[in-house]
């Protein structure tokens, strides 16, 4: 089954939330979590994480707490889930670092090269905007189904 992780869903909520609350003041960890119902130490591990990531800024100080990095509608869905998961590979292949033994009889490398930038296109086209103010992105045309001939 391919599945987006739990930890990159919770970390499209935080950012959600983070998003909504965007008045000048910081978000911080505790009312995250209380606002969310994630865990605290959930939500501390993930805002390290988009930090490190530059996809947050944290503030310190009476109004300190996180806030994004850039305005929502600039940060989208494959920015956040390879901040959490890394790089968008649908297979192992898709994996640079991967040493493949069969990679000089393979056929079908070039076509999930193909699918997935398709699959990590049809993230970045998802902002945290969109998902904060439930707004449908323009659709991404990948061309006709093609139905298996019988």
């Amino acid at each position: 089954m391919l599945r987006i992780s739990k930890l990159s869903d919770y970390a499209i909520v935080l950012l959600c939330e983070i998003a909504r609350e965007q008045d000048g003041q910081g978000a911080t960890a505790r009312q995250l979590a209380a606002n969310t119902r994630i865990a605290l130490p959930t939500v501390i591990k993930l805002l390290k994480l988009l930090k490190d990531h530059g996809v947050l800024l944290s503030m310190q100080g009476r109004n300190g707490g996180y806030r994004l990095a850039r305005p929502a509608a600039q940060t989208n869905l494959a920015v956040i889930i390879e901040a959490v998961e890394g790089p968008i590979a649908l297979t192992e292949c898709m994996n640079d670092d991967l040493d493949c033994q069969i990679h000089h009889n393979c056929n079908t490398r070039p076509h999930w090269e193909h699918i997935n930038a398709a699959f990590r296109q049809a993230l970045s086209v998802v902002n945290l905007n969109d998902l904060t103010h439930g707004t449908m992105p323009v659709p991404v045309s990948w061309g006709e189904p093609r139905t298996p001939a019988l």
